[in-house]
């Protein structure tokens, strides 16, 4: 939350006045504008980014006008959600039940907006033969199905192999 230069704070001579209802009283000097501001009770703040000449002013109540502010931020961060990947290890040797308890426990993570990272490390001579582990990622990914999209194909960096799979786009 950026903080606003009012009353004393603002050092120009003059500066444009805007009511605390839109009413615009034109440009005014610095003095005629606070006295305004003070006849009815309100604080005079500088909207305008330094520089510009003459600077815009309101009158609005700034106690006010800041709560409102964090109040809108609280709401905001309480809205936002991050995705967070998760990882699902597989194996070179996993049986088909393994498989499928993995990919629901996958389309849980993935039901909840994060993303899923699949992996398997080839060991020794498994590494000989990476089909055998890109068909097994592969049956994982139609296992997870529907609920999720293929954001990177199985690849393979090194001794591992590994996609990545995130939340389908809601219709």
């Amino acid at each position: 939350m950026k903080d606003l230069f009012i009353n004393e704070q603002i050092k120009d001579r003059e500066v444009r006045l805007i009511g605390e209802d839109g009413q615009q009283y034109g440009v005014l000097s610095f003095r005629d504008a606070m006295a305004i501001a003070e006849e009815k009770g309100l604080d005079l703040c500088k909207m305008t980014p330094p520089g510009v000449q003459p600077p815009t002013c309101k009158l609005m109540d700034y106690g006010k006008y800041r709560y409102e502010q964090q109040k809108r931020e609280k709401e905001a961060k309480k809205n936002q959600h991050v995705t967070e990947i998760k990882e699902i290890r597989l194996s070179a040797t996993i049986d088909v039940g393994d498989t499928k308890r993995l990919a629901a426990q996958s389309a849980k993570f993935i039901a909840e907006g994060n993303k899923v990272k699949a992996s398997i490390r080839l060991k020794g001579r498994q590494q000989a033969h990476p089909e055998i582990a890109v068909k097994i990622v592969e049956d994982y990914i139609a296992i997870v199905g529907d609920c999720a999209m293929v954001e990177k194909k199985p690849t393979q960096e090194g001794r591992n192999i590994y996609t990545i799979l995130a939340p389908a786009a809601k219709k």
